[in-house]
């Protein structure tokens, strides 16, 4: 099953209202589709087949009858599972990932999450006890989303599915909005729908009679103490050992399907090492005709090093701009990272030939791969000089317009805590409450970090860094735009790094084995070094590069986000001209202010797409 939306029962009308719920996501799932209604719940799913054989659409339900269960994902050691549960007895009829979740809840209650290793999101329904029990994967790559509304308590893969139901409230969440102007994501529990919440990853919730309780059932574990050191402070190549011996048997799990599987492939070394390692017939890239953000030549050049096929395409400007609505309504929530729109065209790309594909989200995260990460390596000289002295220097510094050296100064005057909240970190909260023209109550940045920062108080600034980033940034911006690109699409996108034994192994890795000064991702490229060419092992990262700043600067762009600047609903929001004045100083080049405008544009964009007048 590939998406699901269901109600606590409490309306005549369930089952029309449950086939309108399942309209909003038939994306996810257009192969089949089937429901499960009684006197205390609604349950509606959606499938997309990933298999030869003809879906099943039938609820499954448990041995007795008592339990049904809605699932989206795949558990990659299913069969492993099945044989252990057969074992004691149960009997399968299907033996898809569903039947195997179900089976061994049957058996082993919450702890079969111990057990897992897969992407999932799903729900069981208990008829005897009247209770519903709700998970998410470890690290957020499937979506659950919940709410309390009216006498109803509902919930599904997406918020949109969740508005048809005569109780749901649409209403705009302001405090979510200022702290996307931040984040450039939503990165708390709440959404930009007033109570409406999404499901941390690695946690589960238990529903019954208006109750709700939510545990964390796993969580990441870096094992290097603040020196670097393991208990077992053993040698580089021991490490590289690991990470390959994981990496292959995780992209071998996460291959096997009796359909073809593809992979997507940029110039970067996560797509290329799982790409190789994957030995797929097909890869997929996407360009644009601008050769400083054109990554279809190395791709092609590197399929052909490998012996797989390329397929690739490039987008055009108006391509690109042309897709922002559709896009911002895949979403479900404002987005403002611009490789989103990229990745959409490479899943479309990809769903002409295929319908599972595999990719290289969490490889940064999990192994120390951003460049900022290096920072507190480089600076170490500036850090001599006393931290209140720096502070001094850095206010003074803030006093003027951001330029490079001055940003230095600024973020050096402050220490990690205050200035990382993940790789993107668009308006402080001085700009923002200068920028907006309502009022919140929204959560500083550092109200939203400190817990996670109180989890890994006692590690060195990159494992903070990379704690942070896993908690945040990937569940928030990288899973949210791999599941929702991929299922507006109609296609399974498939991540070998974000397996919870990679996992394991990453988190013991040293951290001077992970980033130093020449080298981000430093084991974990020495790995992929052993498959792939060492230009493609050791390319500095781009992630999907986007030429935002440049059509920004284009008068046809220009007036199009000067028009959506001025609108009525950008002065409901917004002290519009001071958005005109980010535009004017980007155009003119006295500043590079695209990401920022680009975070602002979105929001508009996905406004309109929700609260518009169509």
């Amino acid at each position: 099953m590939s998406g699901y939306v269901g109600f606590v029962n409490k309306i005549d009308n369930a089952e029309d209202v449950l086939n309108k719920m399942m309209a909003k996501i038939k994306h996810r799932g257009p192969d089949g589709e089937g429901q499960f209604l009684d006197d205390g719940i609604a349950l509606g799913y959606v499938i997309l087949n990933t298999s030869s054989t003809a879906p099943n659409c039938q609820p499954i339900t448990g041995a007795n009858g008592d339990l049904v269960i809605a699932f989206n994902g795949e558990i990659y050691n299913r069969h492993d599972i099945r044989a252990e549960l057969e074992k004691k007895g149960h009997l399968f009829s299907i033996g898809n990932s569903a039947e195997v979740v179900l089976r061994g809840y049957e058996e082993y209650g919450v702890s079969i999450l111990n057990k897992l290793r897969g992407m999932f999101s799903f729900v069981i329904w208990n008829k005897h006890s009247k209770e519903i029990f709700g998970v998410r994967d470890f690290f957020g790559i499937k979506p659950l989303y919940y709410a309390n509304m009216g006498d109803s308590f509902l919930f599904g893969s997406e918020i949109k599915a969740l508005i048809p139901h005569p109780h749901f409230n649409k209403d705009l969440n302001l405090d979510t909005l200022e702290t996307y102007l931040t984040f450039q994501y939503s990165p708390t529990e709440q959404t930009f729908f007033n109570n409406v919440y999404k499901l941390p990853p690695a946690h589960y919730f238990l529903y019954k009679d208006g109750d709700m309780e939510i545990q964390r059932y796993w969580e990441v574990n870096f094992k290097a103490d603040r020196n670097g050191k393991t208990n077992q402070d053993r040698a580089l190549d021991d490490y590289v050992d690991e990470i390959e011996k994981a990496m292959t048997e995780s992209v071998a799990l996460h291959r096997t399907s009796d359909i073809e599987v593809g992979s997507f492939l940029s110039s970067g070394v996560d797509s290329s090492y799982v790409a190789c390692l994957s030995g797929v017939d097909k890869t997929f890239t996407v360009g644009f005709d601008n050769e400083q953000y054109n990554e279809i030549s190395y791709a092609k050049n590197f399929a052909d090093h490998i012996g797989t096929q390329n397929i690739n395409r490039v987008i055009s400007a108006s391509e690109y701009w042309d897709s922002l609505p559709k896009l911002q309504y895949h979403m479900d929530e404002p987005l403002a990272d611009p490789a989103a729109v990229a990745l959409y065209f490479v899943c479309n790309l990809a769903s002409e030939h295929i319908k599972v594909v595999l990719s290289g989200e969490g490889a940064d995260e999990l192994f120390g791969g951003y460049n900022v990460y290096k920072e507190p390596i480089e600076m170490r000289i500036y850090n001599i000089i006393p931290m209140p002295i720096r502070r001094f220097i850095g206010n003074i510094a803030s006093k003027f317009p951001g330029r490079r050296g001055l940003n230095f100064l600024v973020r050096r005057g402050k220490a990690l805590e205050e200035r990382f909240i993940g790789n993107a970190y668009m308006f402080s909260e001085r700009e923002r409450k200068s920028l907006l023209s309502v009022q919140t109550n929204a959560p500083s940045p550092m109200d939203i970090t400190k817990p996670f920062y109180d989890e890994v108080k006692d590690k060195d600034a990159i494992t903070k860094m990379q704690y942070i980033d896993i908690h945040l940034w990937m569940a928030g911006d990288i899973l949210l735009k791999a599941d929702r690109m991929s299922t507006a699409n109609s296609i399974e996108v498939r991540c070998p790094f974000l397996d919870r034994n990679v996992m394991e192994v990453a988190a013991q890795i040293p951290t001077r084995f992970r980033v130093n000064k020449e080298n981000t991702k430093y084991a974990m490229r020495l790995a992929a070094n052993r498959k792939i060419p060492s230009a493609a092992a050791n390319k500095k990262k781009l992630g999907f590069p986007v030429p935002i700043r440049v059509w920004l600067r284009e008068e046809s762009y220009y007036n199009r986000v000067k028009a959506a600047f001025t609108t009525d609903t950008a002065k409901k929001y917004f002290n519009t001209e001071k958005l005109v004045d980010l535009l004017d100083k980007h155009r003119t080049n006295k500043a590079d202010n695209s990401r920022k405008i680009w975070t602002i544009y979105m929001f508009l964009i996905w406004y309109d797409e929700y609260f518009g007048e169509n």
